[in-house]
């Protein structure tokens, strides 16, 4: 009894000693509190019934965008693959190899089922971190609704080629340039370079966060007040990623990991990530800064009723003055008589 008691006054002691750990407490708290665990499971099942149509409509655009350029487009393809775990990169080559194919010849009906798909993502991701920021979905009508889904999905997409644009940069070109200049084989501009790489990687991936995290709630917030929580999303997903290939590496061990190929690890991924979106969301959510200001009542008036009492004249006073006034009565009836 005494250790649970020494416990309960430890976790507030330490909360109010380490403001960070008040705060990860608090976004944990607000993300269990606004359903984060449904809305992540809700989110995974999406991801993985619209990627294929997702990614052909995209590859698809990408090429008519580069003219079916093989370098440009195997550079998405391996910048999508670091993107993923070990584990799970002979899956994702094979679905981006389906859809590229596919992409090339894709038709209306093809067209209709990627953004049937796509914007059912999108409405449930956007429901999802509307609720982690507290705001509630405001009733709107479903073309006006739709639209606006369709707007931020297009918008994600751009902000994805932009990242992956920025990756390509410190990877292919970055190779590229050194060898212009000189320098491929110096030791020292190997360094710069990954250096450099790991830079552009995380500001493409902070990049990309800040946008989901500011932007597809469905009531916009500052961009000024996501860039924290972007930032340390972008350096979390990298250690989500570590953390998901060590994981992947002990599922695949197991019976039903056998049964069911990949298919299994790529649920897992697509759960972690989403439920880490929605955590960071939270934290965002939960600073100081991101509070919504609440005005302490008024102090509360006491009324009080005053009661006077004054003494009037008494029971002696009254019997004088009333025989008084008969007497004086009696007077002036025997003059006028």
């Amino acid at each position: 009894m005494a250790n649970e008691e020494t416990k309960e006054k430890l976790l507030p002691r330490l909360r109010r000693k380490y403001p960070w750990l008040d705060h990860l407490i608090r976004a944990n708290e607000a993300f269990t509190e606004r359903y984060g665990n449904h809305y992540a499971a809700a989110i995974t099942y999406f991801s993985v019934l619209s990627v294929i149509p997702i990614l052909m409509v995209a590859f698809a655009v990408v090429g008519l965008v580069v003219n079916h350029d093989p370098a440009v487009i195997n550079q998405i393809k391996s910048s999508i693959n670091d993107s993923v775990p070990s584990g799970l990169r002979s899956l994702v080559q094979g679905i981006v190899d389906a859809a590229i194919g596919a992409g090339s010849g894709i038709g209306i009906f093809g067209l209709l089922i990627a953004l049937y798909s796509g914007i059912g993502w999108m409405a449930n991701l956007r429901d999802a971190l509307t609720a982690q920021w507290g705001q509630e979905k405001q009733p709107q009508p479903f073309v006006k609704q739709t639209l606006k889904d369709l707007v931020a999905l297009v918008g994600l997409g751009v902000a994805l080629v932009v990242s992956f644009a920025l990756t390509a940069i410190g990877g292919g070109v970055g190779n590229f340039l050194l060898g212009l200049v000189g320098l491929a084989d110096e030791t020292w501009a190997k360094v710069l370079l990954r250096i450099a790489t790991i830079v552009l990687g995380l500001a493409a991936n902070t990049l990309v966060f800040l946008w989901v995290i500011a932007r597809l709630p469905r009531e916009r917030v500052a961009l000024r007040s996501a860039v924290k929580g972007a930032v340390f999303a972008s350096i979390g997903f990298v250690i989500l990623q570590q953390a998901a290939t060590f994981y992947l590496a002990s599922v695949t061990k197991s019976p039903a990991f056998a049964l069911f190929g990949p298919v299994i690890g790529l649920l897992v991924f697509a759960n972690f990530v989403s439920r880490f979106l929605l955590l960071v969301t939270a934290w965002t959510a939960t600073a100081k800064e991101n509070q919504r200001k609440v005005i302490a009542p008024p102090v509360p008036v006491r009324l009080e009723q005053n009661v006077t009492v004054q003494r009037g004249p008494g029971l002696g006073a009254v019997a004088g003055a009333f025989s008084a006034g008969a007497l004086l009565a009696w007077l002036g009836g025997r003059r006028k008589s």
